[in-house]
């Protein structure tokens, strides 16, 4: 196994010895066997593998939507899971220190771009004003403010992508995990969709992870993860420019 990292990072993301199996006994299958990862603040770091070697119950667990079976996992300087969930409320953690970005946008078709944006920070407390005001910004960062007013019908696809990310961005979670966000997008479409996610990270110091089967993005990563049998092997990536 090579390992990039000598010592865990300040903030991000740290796995640690990372099982999750499902069921028992004799039909107990180990979908996560021994998964280590670090992720920076401001990186943003690949994550690939086969069908069923593990990524999705990966991201699952790392998005608290279920429950390793051992392990330890840190997001930001935060300890979420040591054997056992370290946080009480698991639905706040995902809605405040989480942000996802899917191959769908999943937007919702009812409201216009900046409600979408904005309701996240609205659900924590947020002013509707001041969650506006957030959404307004990240719009602007990501170039689609002009669509602010526009229902999610009415946006191209890489529109769509660029107000599902504005949306990942809007709580300023430390972590965001992406699965295949590219996978639906031309190759102009996906590599712009990295570079802002490369810009997000670095203005916010977010550690981002990828899932992809997107060849046309593997070559951006400085680090890639591969993971099989559900163990992660680390490896240095082209790191392309994408300015």
């Amino acid at each position: 196994m090579n390992h990039l990292t000598q010592a865990p990072l300040s903030g991000g993301i740290l796995i640690e010895g990372l099982r999750k199996v499902y069921g028992q006994g004799d039909t107990a299958v180990e979908a996560l066997k021994n998964v280590n990862m670090t992720v920076g603040p401001g990186e943003v770091v690949g994550l690939v593998g086969p069908s069923g070697s593990g990524k999705s119950t990966l991201l699952k667990c790392l998005g608290a939507i279920i429950e390793p079976t051992s392990g330890r996992m840190t997001l930001g300087h935060e300890v979420i899971y040591n054997n056992g969930w370290a946080v009480r409320d698991l639905r706040a953690l995902r809605r405040d220190r989480i942000g996802f970005v899917f191959q769908a946008p999943y937007l919702i078709p009812f409201l216009d771009v900046t409600d979408n944006v904005a309701l996240l920070p609205m659900l924590a407390g947020v002013p509707n004003a001041q969650a506006r005001a957030r959404a307004l910004e990240l719009l602007t960062a990501l170039d689609v403010a002009h669509r602010a007013k526009a229902e999610p019908s009415q946006l191209s696809g890489g529109e769509q992508q660029r107000v599902s990310i504005a949306r990942a961005l809007a709580n300023r979670p430390p972590v965001i995990l992406a699965d295949e966000p590219t996978a639906p997008l031309d190759s102009e479409r996906a590599l712009a969709v990295m570079r802002i996610l490369n810009q997000m990270a670095q203005q916010a110091q977010t550690a981002i992870i990828v899932v992809t089967h997107d060849e046309k993005i593997i070559p951006t990563f400085k680090r890639i993860y591969h993971i099989r049998d559900g163990q992660t092997v680390e490896e240095a990536g082209e790191g392309r420019t994408l300015e």
